[in-house]
């Protein structure tokens, strides 16, 4: 069968069979209300993207100060349980599957948002502005995360973890990326320790490892994903040791029978790729790294690449977001609608979310021509 045929066969993944391989990315769109529950407009979103093989749902908070940007989710009441039960039966009624990725800030937050000081591994700020309701503010020095601070975050995630289940997720992904809370334990210049969760390898993957080790305790090994991103710099990370972490973080958990390790902006031709198909025994989600323009060719293509390179599900970010017939696009080999950068976060409403079309529609297809990118690079 080809790798195009393969693509979009069914696959496992722990107790479900996807039916194709294909997963939306977590993206951070902000269009939750300002204490972090999912709205109805969320729902139809989700909805209409429902064919995929798995949705991960975007971040959402554990606890408070976790909160990164004004209007994203979060998952620690039971007013954000029952918005995300909205979305999880209106994506089940279509016939789709969704975990939800669970997000702690660290440095990447502000009072001005969350009403709290960020915490983080160290006193080390966010080298540049943050969005907040007033707009753009001047990062601020997270307070240093005490032990005991740990242990009640690692706690935070667990029950974080439960009330997805409650909301009906077939799972949750702890987010270990992208100059996040985890990510920034694992990296050397935003994690100065000198305690047991900093300065060597061991002691800097030893946060993500308790956080995921909590989560499956609480869950099932078979409903937890985790992600992460080897030598990604957003969000000022200067991780060290690149080719060190990763293998070693892998080594850790690979026996916990974790669903699926998720790679950001995979490179099948990298060394630390490689290291990690190697070491890991179960399935890899790999996002590919794809260019401005996206085409049907070119999203195929670089899928196609990761799945030879031992890749067992593709994860699709930009594609997804203005495509919510994706899967069928890819079929038929239909191009895709381009994406309208404007509408990437903080806007909010339905334009640039739920107005794309899908094929039949006999809508006008949206242009980018006149668009600005606000926060492009935050997307996958």
């Amino acid at each position: 069968m080809s790798n195009t045929t393969e693509l979009l066969a069914s696959a496992p993944l722990g107790p479900l069979t996807l039916p194709n391989r294909l997963v939306m990315a977590p993206l951070t769109r902000n269009r939750a209300e300002a204490d972090g529950t999912p709205t109805p407009l969320m729902a139809t979103y989700y909805a209409q993207r429902a064919a995929a093989g798995l949705i991960v749902a975007e971040a959402a908070t554990p606890n408070a100060v976790g909160q990164t940007y004004p209007n994203i989710t979060a998952v620690h009441s039971a007013r954000h349980v029952a918005g995300w039960r909205q979305v999880t039966d209106a994506v089940r009624e279509a016939g789709g599957r969704m975990f939800l990725q669970l997000q702690h800030g660290g440095r990447v937050g502000h009072p001005a948002t969350s009403g709290l000081t960020p915490v983080a591994p160290s006193p080390v700020p966010l080298p540049e502005t943050i969005f907040t309701p007033q707009g753009h503010r001047p990062a601020v020095v997270p307070r240093e995360m005490s032990e005991e601070d740990i242990r009640t975050t690692v706690a935070d995630f667990a029950r974080a973890a439960r009330n997805a289940l409650d909301a009906g997720f077939e799972g949750v992904e702890v987010h270990s990326a992208n100059g996040h809370l985890l990510h920034q334990f694992l990296a050397a210049n935003t994690n100065r320790r000198t305690d047991g969760y900093g300065g060597s390898v061991a002691a800097r993957i030893r946060f993500t490892a308790e956080v995921v080790e909590a989560v499956v305790t609480e869950i099932g090994a078979e409903r937890v994903g985790l992600r992460v991103s080897p030598g990604n710099t957003v969000n000022g990370i200067a991780e060290g040791e690149t080719e060190e972490l990763y293998p070693a973080l892998t080594e850790r958990l690979g026996g916990l029978g974790l669903a699926y390790l998720h790679l950001v902006y995979a490179d099948p031709d990298a060394p630390v790729f490689r290291k990690i198909r190697a070491g890991w025994p179960g399935v890899l989600i790999a996002n590919p790294v794809l260019g401005e323009e996206l085409s049907t060719d070119a999203v195929r293509r670089a899928s196609e690449r990761l799945l030879a390179a031992g890749a067992d599900l593709i994860a699709l970010g930009r594609p997804f977001l203005a495509n919510p017939d994706l899967v069928e696009r890819l079929r038929l080999g239909a191009p895709l609608n381009p994406v309208r950068d404007r509408y990437f976060m903080y806007v909010g409403g339905a334009t640039g979310y739920t107005d794309y079309p899908a094929l039949g529609d006999g809508t006008a297809q949206p242009s980018s021509a006149s668009s600005v990118a606000l926060d492009g690079p935050r997307v996958a």
